[in-house]
């Protein structure tokens, strides 16, 4: 990590580049294509993304749903990722 002078330290680390074997995107893109795919996928996004607490919410869950839109937001950059390769 550079020194944390200067603004550098902001940037962090370039993500390590997956390929071949080692890279789940293609996994992913087979797993949820087809129309049952797009109904997990879109059923997922409902529960998470598209989901609002009110304000009486808690921290706790708060940070639970969080985690979770986390969670499917990674699935789903997987998914798109594996798409297009």
């Amino acid at each position: 990590m550079a020194d944390p002078i200067g603004w550098e330290w902001l940037d962090g680390t370039a993500a390590a580049p997956t390929s071949g074997a080692d890279d789940p995107s293609p996994s992913f893109a087979r797993c949820f294509a087809g129309t049952d795919g797009a109904r997990v996928l879109a059923t997922l996004k409902a529960m998470t993304l598209e989901r609002a607490l009110g304000p009486d919410a808690s921290d706790a869950a708060l940070r639970h749903l969080e985690g979770q839109r986390q969670l499917v937001a990674a699935i789903l950059a997987l998914t798109a990722r594996g798409q297009t390769r």
